[in-house]
């Protein structure tokens, strides 16, 4: 009787998941504990789970000669390898309907708080202080620019257009709109926007999109959210806009470097950070392990994949 195939899993994903995957046709081996003794356990490995922490270079697919597939419980595959994969042949999946409902909620939230000026006044209440007055603007009436306009942003454009925003994206993926944003050229959009919103997938081609030459064709006192991966926003340009006027604030979930070392843009009064949390619901998480294990299982039994990522140059 032939052995059955094993699937290692190398970062934490949820335990029930993790349940559900012991009960398929596999051997499942759980190294998340302890990732210093990865390598080992890669050496007869059918299938890899990873979410953020493990990179799937070349160096670390040489280490696992009968990997067939490498599934991400996550949407971003910016920590795998796809040239690598692809020369290989190994299939990768990943969970892109996981986190859809938490980031888009977060984006929503940070909109607000940009609008009404509220993270300088929570600060100051807490520290003693009680400055009322005429404060910030509301959120009907402004235009939303989505830089890139998938699952997420057409999520979030749902409920920002209920608070009676106007949505505008760029997506040169996407030549029209199945709802009533209007999908603008990147420059088009940079003019017209009061907030831009990040959801592009990072590519080596849009590093920096939003850079000093991008923030100047921004509306004067507009704000900035980015809530996919840091490289998309130069952070060097972005402090600038920031201390010149041309932004008037920032809300950012993800950072160039993680954790974050650029002091100056940290600490800066109108910025809001927070530690890439976009998708860390409980609900995103448990979604995320579903989903990955659903389609390992399917992988394993021969059976269509529902979230295979294409390969670098072709569209998913």
């Amino acid at each position: 009787m032939a052995e059955l195939p094993i699937v290692v899993i190398a970062d934490p994903i949820d335990a029930t998941a993790v349940e559900r995957l012991r009960s398929g046709p596999c051997r499942v081996v759980d190294a998340s504990r302890d990732p210093t003794r990865l390598a080992e356990h890669l050496a007869e490995a059918w299938g890899l789970i990873v979410r953020s922490r493990t990179k799937v270079t070349a160096a670390l697919l040489a280490q696992a000669p009968h990997l067939a597939l490498v599934a991400r419980a996550g949407v971003g595959v910016d920590n795998i390898d796809m040239a690598a994969t692809g020369a290989r042949g190994i299939r990768v999946v990943n969970a892109p309907a996981a986190a859809t409902q938490s980031v888009a909620e977060l984006t929503v939230l940070f909109a607000l708080l940009l609008v009404r000026g509220l993270h300088p006044l929570i600060v100051s209440t807490k520290a003693g202080r009680w400055e009322r007055g005429t404060h910030g603007a509301e959120l009907a009436g402004r235009t939303v620019g989505f830089v890139g306009y998938g699952r997420t942003a057409r999520h979030a454009a749902r409920y920002l257009a209920a608070l009676g925003a106007r949505c505008v994206a760029y997506d040169p993926f996407v030549p029209r709109a199945v709802d009533a944003t209007e999908i603008l050229s990147f420059p088009e959009l940079l003019g017209r926007a009061d907030i831009v919103s990040v959801h592009a997938a990072l590519t080596p081609e849009n590093r920096h999109l939003l850079n000093a030459e991008a923030f100047g064709r921004m509306k004067r006192g507009s704000f900035l959210i980015n809530v996919a991966r840091g490289p998309l926003v130069d952070q060097t340009a972005l402090v600038a806009a920031l201390n010149s006027g041309q932004l008037a604030g920032a809300a950012l979930d993800v950072f160039e470097e993680e954790p974050p070392m650029h002091r100056e843009l940290l600490e800066h009064p109108h910025l809001i950070a927070t530690p890439h949390l976009g998708a860390s619901t409980a609900e995103a998480q448990a979604r995320a392990g579903s989903d990955t294990v659903e389609e390992v299982l399917r992988a394993l039994r021969g059976e269509r994949l529902t979230s295979e990522v294409a390969l670098p140059g072709a569209r998913p």
